[in-house]
């Protein structure tokens, strides 16, 4: 387990950054300044490719907002937890005879949400976070604050491939739910005590066709209000507290 410690997330110029790759530093992304050929920056471009860290071709302006010091280039931001496979989580969750329960946050860019929604999957029992390697908020110091440092406690898994990840959770036992103001079914008639995959989708996206092809239940939380729809990490507090309280009534009534 990681304990939650002061943390510098931006480290900047070839050697530093090369430095970075070589030692397995865990590495949010990459921005390298558009058009560069270097040796450098092709050895770079190689070792992330090699470890799946997004990279961003960007101008040389968007670099100097970041950092006015002397960045050569690119600029690397690290992230203060460890990165798993989701294929790995999953066997070792059964082997310790625990009852799956992952989160799939499908493009949230928001880092304060995605650390808020890592803060109530903690405290609500689920074990994992997955996100897509491109397209999510980076889990950087300010995702760290905002989960009052549950994401030090919580699987952190990427994938390049989400709907490939998402069948491998079926085929591993997991029931998908998907969790949007369309779903077919109220929150409350849902099955979330057993093996579950939550899906939240981005607020103004909301959750892929494909994603929601792949569900196995679409819930919608009931609101009596007039207000349209919720924040999708108080969406994901509601959620998961019916996970926690379908999987206590199973544990009672076992007991």
């Amino acid at each position: 387990m990681q304990t939650n410690t002061p943390f510098k997330d931006l480290i900047f110029g070839n050697h530093p950054v090369l430095e970075a790759l070589e030692s397995g530093k865990e590495i949010n992304k990459i921005l390298v300044l558009r058009g560069a050929v270097s040796e450098h920056t092709k050895h770079i471009l190689q070792l992330a490719s090699q470890r799946r860290i997004p990279v961003q071709k960007v101008p040389v302006e968007k670099l100097n907002r970041v950092t006015r010091k002397n960045h050569q280039g690119v600029i690397a931001f690290l992230s203060p937890v460890s990165y798993h496979r989701i294929e790995d989580v999953i066997p070792n969750l059964y082997e310790e005879g625990k009852t799956p329960l992952v989160v799939v946050l499908d493009h949230i860019t928001d880092v304060r949400n995605v650390g808020a929604i890592c803060r109530s999957a903690e405290c609500m029992g689920a074990q994992a976070i997955l996100l897509p390697t491109k397209g999510a908020g980076a889990l950087n110091a300010d995702a760290a604050k905002a989960s009052a440092g549950a994401i030090f406690n919580l699987h952190i898994c990427r994938t390049d491939h989400l709907e490939g990840a998402i069948r491998y959770l079926k085929d591993s036992g997991l029931s998908v739910v998907s969790c949007t103001e369309k779903g077919s079914e109220t929150l409350y008639k849902g099955e979330l005590s057993g093996p579950t995959c939550i899906i939240l989708g981005a607020e103004d996206t909301g959750i892929q066709p494909a994603l929601l092809a792949l569900s196995d239940q679409h819930l919608r939380i009931p609101m009596a209000g007039q207000t349209g729809s919720l924040n999708v990490s108080v969406s994901a507090g509601i959620i998961l507290a019916e996970c926690l309280k379908q999987r206590s009534d199973v544990e009672n009534t076992l007991a």
